[in-house]
């Protein structure tokens, strides 16, 4: 894959973690299954007298079992005749059907897996007594229809419902509540209030693990939920506070969405979350919030606090936090004095500070020694002393990217003590010169867009590890770039040099360059040996440069066996390129 240097106004940066999969879990709740019981299956031989023969399938339907009826996707507007008694599995999603015939459903009482996601189903053509009959349903899956009022009665056996995505204003005390093998509930995005969710919504229904009520009309967090909840996800709502007790009896939860709501520090209570004992993920994100929450489990292992207006953070709120891993604490307002000396050093087990977007002037002091990835971009940070990043010496990744850091602020000892360091970005500083002392551990070097004007090779003396350098959008002439520059980055792949004022194809490039990008600059010419020194080339980016039909050399690619990409776009002049013989396909003459 390309690798290409990141856009101005630098995206904010991703958490290399096992918990992405969970920062991200609001945005894959489960939808309904694909169409059920489509396995091959093994029908008698004709002439066999021992068995019945298989009853007729609805037309146009699928039945590859004696037990599952497959009619999804069939643009059906009536509900279909002629199905089995001894069906236990109906798709009947991606259709138009608009409502349940009594009658038909009552026949088929062996269900155990009805899915009707994707119709046009309205709750006046769902009869309040469709499902008594279907004493055996354990998955029942509703998901986007038309449906205003959850059904009143849901079979005792359910064992997973799925509502999501209706018009749902209203549930009853059946529709969830008295089914002992409940396990999962999905409700979200519906038009669910307080109001519309009665106090025993889930009475006797203690085995529900997963819950999800997000992006409904709630304003508070609803009391008497199962006490057996595992996940519990409300973002997206009105939700402005949550009442004193509301998550008292929810020992056995472990992650808890409330991202995307109305919270303030007054709508918290300081025992909201102490009986948490088992919270590992909690997301409070895009709210309203002026403090770091108190009463935090010490079970957390992700605390979200992103986008919020928190000003200070409190060490005493953080005490107790040591198996914390990821702390996000992005777009917030968070000042000089925002993060005081040591706030945050009782947090032993941090693997990620995430800071990105407030208004830091320095690196914080006294951060926790086991540190990996410390992600700044976007702040104030103006200096970097010899010893303000001497306390994390196992920092693997490190983000001062468009901050307002100068050469002559950024001490040469700096970086000394960071001897795991694998990705440094300072793009969009004010740098004039490649800092000192870069630790040899380096793989990936971001330093675009500040206002390099030289290149020497002793600040990049003992890379030799680094894969990655972009230097794109600086100053840089050919003439600026020092002899022997690229001598010791014997494993560099990537060379981003791109939207400088380079008038030819530097020199000497290393020997394991694959990418090279030069696009945005000065060049109009060519010659046969400007790549004699980078026989591992695969892809040369030249566009919107200077170049005209004759201006490269013929043999300038020979050398080239793997060269696969030649992009001279933009030029003056369209430029004909002529790969290697063993390159798989003859390259376009590119145009302007």
């Amino acid at each position: 894959m390309v690798t290409r240097c990141p856009a101005w106004g630098h995206p904010e940066p991703s958490l290399n973690s096992q918990w992405l999969s969970l920062l991200l879990l609001p945005l894959l709740l489960p939808g309904p299954p694909p169409a059920l019981g489509m396995e091959d299956a093994s029908f008698p031989h004709l002439g066999e007298s021992s068995q019945p023969p298989p009853r007729a399938c609805p037309p146009r339907c699928s039945c590859p079992r004696a037990d599952t009826v497959d009619c999804a996707g069939l643009d059906l507007r009536v509900f279909p005749d002629n199905i089995t008694r001894a069906a236990q599995h109906l798709s009947l999603q991606n259709n138009q059907l608009q409502e349940l015939p009594y009658n038909e459903l009552s026949r088929l009482s062996g269900l155990r897996t009805l899915n009707l996601h994707n119709n046009l189903i309205s709750s006046e053509g769902l009869p309040d007594e469709a499902f008594e009959s279907l004493t055996q349903l354990q998955h029942i899956y509703v998901a986007h229809n038309k449906l205003s009022v959850a059904p009143q009665f849901l079979p005792r056996s359910l064992r997973v419902a799925d509502l999501a995505a209706n018009k749902v204003t209203e549930i009853f005390p059946l529709t969830f509540g008295e089914k002992p093998a409940l396990r999962s509930v999905y409700l979200h995005n519906n038009q669910l209030s307080n109001a519309g969710l009665p106090p025993d919504a889930f009475h006797g229904s203690q085995a529900v693990v997963t819950l999800s009520l997000s992006s409904n009309r709630l304003s508070y967090v609803p009391p008497s939920l199962p006490s057996s909840l595992e996940r519990l996800h409300l973002q997206n709502n009105l939700i402005s506070k949550v009442p004193r007790g509301a998550l008292s009896r929810q020992t056995h939860l472990r992650e808890l969405y409330l991202q995307h709501n109305q919270l303030t520090d007054s709508g918290l209570h300081a025992t909201t979350f102490s009986k948490l004992h088992g919270l590992e993920y909690l997301d409070l994100s895009h709210n309203q919030l002026a403090a770091v929450p108190a009463g935090l489990p010490h079970t957390l292992a992700v605390l979200h606090l992103g986008r919020n207006r928190i000003r200070w953070v409190e060490a005493a709120r953080l005490r107790g936090l040591r198996g914390l891993r990821y702390l996000l604490l992005q777009h917030n307002q968070l000042g000089a004095a925002g993060l005081p000396a040591g706030a945050l050093r009782p947090l032993r087990g941090l693997h990620t500070l995430h800071l990105y977007g407030n208004g830091l002037d320095r690196v914080p002091q006294a951060l926790p020694r086991r540190l990996r990835a410390l992600v700044l971009p976007h702040n104030r940070v103006t200096t970097l002393g010899a010893r303000d990043l001497a306390a994390t010496p196992g920092l693997a990744e490190l983000n001062l990217a468009y901050n307002r850091l100068a050469s002559a602020c950024v001490h040469r000892r700096a970086f000394r003590r960071l001897r795991a360091l694998r990705s440094l970005d300072l793009a969009g500083n004010q740098l004039t010169l490649l800092p000192s002392g870069l630790p040899a551990s380096l793989r990936t070097l971001r330093l675009q867009r500040n206002q390099l004007r030289a290149l020497e090779p002793e600040p990049l003396a003992g890379l030799d590890q680094l894969q990655e350098l972009c230097l794109a959008h600086n100053r840089l002439r050919v003439g600026d770039i020092g002899p022997g520059t690229w001598h010791e980055l014997q494993a560099l792949q990537v060379l981003d040099l791109s939207h400088n004022e380079l008038s030819f194809v530097p020199p000497d490039l290393p020997e394991a360059l694959e990418e090279l990008h030069l696009q945005g600059n000065r060049i109009s010419h060519v010659g046969p040996e400007a790549f004699l020194s980078t026989p591992r080339l695969r892809a040369l980016f030249l566009r919107a440069n200077r170049l005209h039909v004759t201006s490269i050399a013929p043999e300038a690619f020979l050398g080239l066996p793997h060269l696969r990409v030649v992009d001279t776009t933009g030029n003056p002049e369209p430029v004909l390129v002529q790969l290697p013989p063993t390159a798989p396909r003859r390259p376009r003459a590119e145009g302007p």
